[in-house]
């Protein structure tokens, strides 16, 4: 859009009115536009804010906080279907992933069946698009997954001990604080080292999550590198009924030893 030419001032002379300070000036300084002169830096003024403000907004959802739904089950009770959560995106590019982070993560290679999205039409898809791109609309998770973070590159994760629970480097741990309750740890047997670069992830329904476990055939390995990590999940915002913080359970892991 190019903007308009600026309103001359006016140069009439006026007569004077006794001594020069005793006229008051008018607010505009004498000058006054059209009224379309005038919409038209309206509309100037309305179209930087507008624009400034999806700026900061794409900018917010590249380099700090972007919004997403959750798709499954997988992650209940702390995270359930419909779930709106806000993503960390700090985390790895800034800071570090630890064991019981909840991360979202592009899909490693075929996890997720195929997805058509839903068409809005030409015109409705288009707002969609750029609503998400500028992080006004949550990210649709179509390609993307949420897990909780239970091993990390070097970890030997192994399960299950003779009391049902997983060891990471030899420790057991106790999942209760997280995991929904009447779930057991683990149903399917695993003993892995997890690769540099790579995560070893499950989900808190641990009955109901397609997690690394059940990629232990596929080219890899049902590890999730780390490169793939879009960021962690710190809050729940929708429904207001549910929001809350989600804060790492580090006592859960607080004995385990470095591999």
């Amino acid at each position: 859009m190019t903007e308009s030419d600026p309103v001359s001032p006016d140069h009439r002379a006026f007569p004077a009115v006794g001594p020069a300070h005793a006229r008051a000036a008018s607010p505009d300084g004498g000058r006054r536009g059209t009224p379309a002169s005038r919409g038209l830096g309206f509309a100037r003024e309305t179209a930087i804010i507008v624009i400034s403000a999806l700026v900061l907004s794409w900018l917010i959802k590249t380099l700090l906080v972007q919004a997403f739904f959750i798709p499954s089950a997988s992650m209940s009770d702390t995270l359930i279907k419909d779930d709106r959560v806000l993503v960390s995106r700090l985390v790895p590019r800034v800071l570090d992933i630890h064991r019981g982070d909840i991360v979202v993560f592009k899909d490693p290679g075929h996890w997720l069946d195929p997805t058509v999205p839903k068409d809005r039409g030409p015109i409705g898809n288009a707002v969609v698009d750029g609503l998400t791109a500028v992080g006004l609309m949550p990210q649709d998770s179509g390609e993307h997954l949420i897990k909780r973070v239970i091993g990390l590159p070097g970890d030997h994760v192994t399960c299950c001990d003779a009391e049902g629970k997983i060891e990471i480097n030899g420790v057991a741990i106790t999942e209760t604080l997280y995991m929904r309750p009447g779930s057991i740890p683990s149903q399917i047997p695993f003993d892995q080292v997890v690769p540099s670069g790579m995560l070893w992830v499950m989900g808190d329904n641990r009955q109901d999550s397609a997690d690394s476990r059940f990629h232990l055939g596929d080219p890899g390995g049902g590890f999730v590198p780390i490169d793939n990590v879009v960021g962690t999940a710190f809050a729940t915002v929708w429904p207001f009924s549910r929001a809350t913080w989600h804060r790492n359970p580090a006592e859960v892991f607080a004995q385990v030893p470095e591999p």
